[in-house]
């Protein structure tokens, strides 16, 4: 499903979901129907502003699968910052994030695409304050590595943890804050 409410698109939504959603309700951080993982929903205008338009950067960490081994030398490239095209298409150089090989992705949740037994595979976890139009896919990319699946796993320090797809948990508004790292007002 896509994060959002309304599609001119036939795609499943997460309207489309067996919930009682209350009004003025909106995704925060949205995920294309191809990524999975943490999505904050809240009914607060002002949690974009202040997590993702703020001076103070938030941190977003993502489990990324691509295929064959990731060397050190592209690890270290991820993290200095690679170059890829945005929208528009100029070049950007992503910023400084964190980047490391997992052995294990920790996700227990499955998933439809098979792994070909031929080719090696290598799971990233990484870490950044930014976040452009398919930015983790595009820096992979720009690595030579290609994305098999993009999960995001936290915000700051609200985590997914054993959250199932289609799941919903709910987070009172001041552990909400104080978990995402932004002011209570």
């Amino acid at each position: 499903m896509v994060s959002q409410f309304v599609s001119s698109h036939v795609v499943g939504l997460i309207g489309d979901l067996a919930i009682d959603w209350p009004r003025g309700i909106h995704a925060v951080g949205r995920l294309d129907n191809l990524s999975e993982g943490l999505l904050i929903l809240t009914t607060n205008k002002k949690v974009t502003r202040l997590l993702f338009e703020d001076k103070t950067p938030h941190t977003r960490t993502y489990m990324v699968l691509v295929n064959h081994a990731v060397t050190q030398e592209r690890l270290q490239q991820l993290r200095d910052g690679v170059p890829f095209r945005i929208r528009g298409g100029n070049m950007y150089t992503s910023i400084p994030c964190e980047a490391e090989i997992v052995t294990e992705p920790g996700i227990c949740f499955p998933h439809p695409y098979v792994m070909t037994k031929n080719i090696p595979y290598t799971w990233l976890r990484i870490t950044l304050t930014e976040g452009k139009y398919h930015q983790v896919r595009k820096m992979v990319a720009a690595i030579h590595h290609r994305c098999k699946r993009l999960i995001r796993v936290s915000i700051e320090d609200l985590v997914l943890g054993d959250l199932q797809p289609g799941e919903v948990r709910e987070v009172a508004e001041k552990d909400f804050f104080r978990l995402l790292k932004i002011k209570y007002n």
